[in-house]
């Protein structure tokens, strides 16, 4: 039979007792995480990109093109085949109704997805 587990150390469930935030605190702070969560998360990307139904892969894709990497360079930094990418600008150059590979960046840059620098 194995040994039972240990509780948590005397000092860490004092804390635990202690540990509040005032009711003033709570709200920004929680509004605060959330920003950030969206803000790391993509959330606010995918919004932006919503109008086009632009998958995770896709924009990742679109991000590179703005950078002006070539289909090689793009296959190699995501671990993907150069056919692969070719695909992928081309159903992206469908979606947003583009003709080439920076038309389709400069449509999606106006819905708000790309900075402007």
């Amino acid at each position: 039979m194995p040994p039972p587990l240990k509780s948590s150390p005397p000092f860490v469930e004092s804390r635990r007792e202690k540990a509040f935030a005032p009711p003033k605190l709570c709200a920004p702070l929680f509004q605060l995480v959330s920003r950030e969560f969206r803000q790391r998360s993509g959330a606010a990307d995918h919004e932006a990109c919503a109008n086009y139904g632009l998958t995770y892969r896709q924009r990742q894709l679109v991000v590179l093109v703005a950078k002006g990497l070539t289909n090689k360079e793009i296959a190699a930094s995501l671990n993907l085949s150069e056919f692969t990418v070719k695909n992928h600008i081309r159903r992206i150059l469908k979606q947003v109704d583009a003709q080439t590979r920076y038309e389709a960046v400069d449509v999606i840059r106006a819905s708000g997805f790309l900075s402007t620098s």
